[in-house]
This record gives structure tokens, sequence and C-alpha cells, in this order.
């Protein structure tokens, strides 16, 4: 009987493997682009979430009155419920402003309030809480043209803030409903060239808007 010799079969040959891990090597990057795909989509679909909460915020902030219709220079006028002639009443249409001037308030360029105005602006905060329940409430500070802009401006603000922080810690007023407004130099009532007008331009005016 004739020797049959049998040769060893040869190994899988290097190019398969080169294409099977090719192969391996696409499903990957597949696998990473379609994942990155889904990252992008959730990120889209949290951007347009945050711009639809936005969107509402706008809206909600849309039904508070324009602050900038407010007639500063409208005649004062009396008020039943005001007998106190350091408060300076005016009327609008749908709101009323309550005024009160820097020496009642304030020492000069001080933003810190006196003892002693504290009961005007309680009976200020009672015709509000009687009268403009719930309603929109702006604090406005007033400047006269000395010293600069800028200085105006934030002395403006620091009293404003200074009346806004009274009426809700001790005038029972909700925070929500209160907005400080700082005109500095920008509206005054009287002349800035002479002491008595600019004793009036140095106030803190309290708008009070209806409801709507």
């Amino acid at each position: 009987m004739a020797h049959l010799e049998v040769k060893p079969k040869n190994g899988t040959p290097w190019w398969v493997w080169l294409i099977l891990a090719l192969i391996a090597l696409a499903i990957l990057l597949f696998s990473l682009r379609r994942c990155n795909g889904d990252t992008k989509e959730n990120k889209a679909v949290t951007d347009t979430l945050t711009t639809s909460t936005a969107n509402q915020k706008d809206a909600v902030a849309m039904t508070e009155p324009d602050w900038n219709s407010v007639n500063f220079n409208s005649p004062a006028s009396a008020d039943p419920d005001i007998a106190d002639r350091d408060i300076v009443v005016r009327k609008g249409a749908d709101y009323t402003i309550f005024t009160l001037g820097e020496n009642i308030l304030f020492a000069t360029d001080d933003n810190k309030i006196q003892g002693s105005s504290e009961a005007k602006l309680k009976r200020i905060a009672e015709v509000l809480d009687k009268r403009y329940k719930g309603s929109y409430i702006g604090v406005y500070g007033n400047t006269d043209s000395t010293g600069t802009a800028h200085h105006n401006k934030k002395l403006g603000a620091d009293r404003a803030a200074a009346v806004q922080e009274w009426l809700i810690n001790s005038g029972g007023i909700e925070k929500d409903r209160l907005s400080i407004h700082s005109l500095g130099e920008k509206e005054p009532v009287a002349t800035n060239s002479n002491e008595p007008g600019r004793q009036q331009n140095r106030n803190v005016e309290i708008v009070a808007f209806k409801q709507k």
C-alpha cells in the first residue's frame, strides 16, 4: 500500500485577519457616530425646552405694567388715606405715586433709612395693602444733578433698594410684586439750578399700579 503524506493545513492568511479588523473598526466607528448623534439630539431637545421655559418667563414678565409710562411730573393731588403733608401723592390713569423727600428718608448722600421716617413709610404700606394688594409696585430712586451721573444713578438705586427692603421686611409687601428703578438725575420734578429745586428732586417715589 502506498504511503500517503498528509500535509498540515495552512493557517488563516494574514489578509483575512486584516479584513476582519477593518470590519470591526468600521462597526465601532458607526456605533460611536450614532451615539454622538443621539447626544446631539438630546441636547437639541434640552435646548428647546430651555428656550420654551425662557419664553414662558418672558410671557409672564409681559404681564407687568409699563414702568416707562409713569408721568412723575403730574400734579399733586389729595388722597383721603394720606393726611401727612410730607407724603406727596400724584395720580395717573391706572397708578398712584407716593413721594417722600430725601430729607425725610435719608441723611445727605446716604442710603440708610432714618428711624423718624418709618411712620411715614408705614402709612404708605397700609394704603398699598388696602388699595393695591397683589398689585405691582415700583420703587424709584431720584437725585439732583449734583455730582456725576454714575454716582447719582448708584445712589438712586441704593435708596430705592433700601425702601424696597423696608416694605418687604416691615411693611408686609410681597417681594415678587416689588421692583426697583434708579432714575438718578433723569426725571427732575423741579429745577436743579437752585437748592430748593434740587431738594425736591432728591426723593424716593413708590408707584402702585391697579390690577387689571
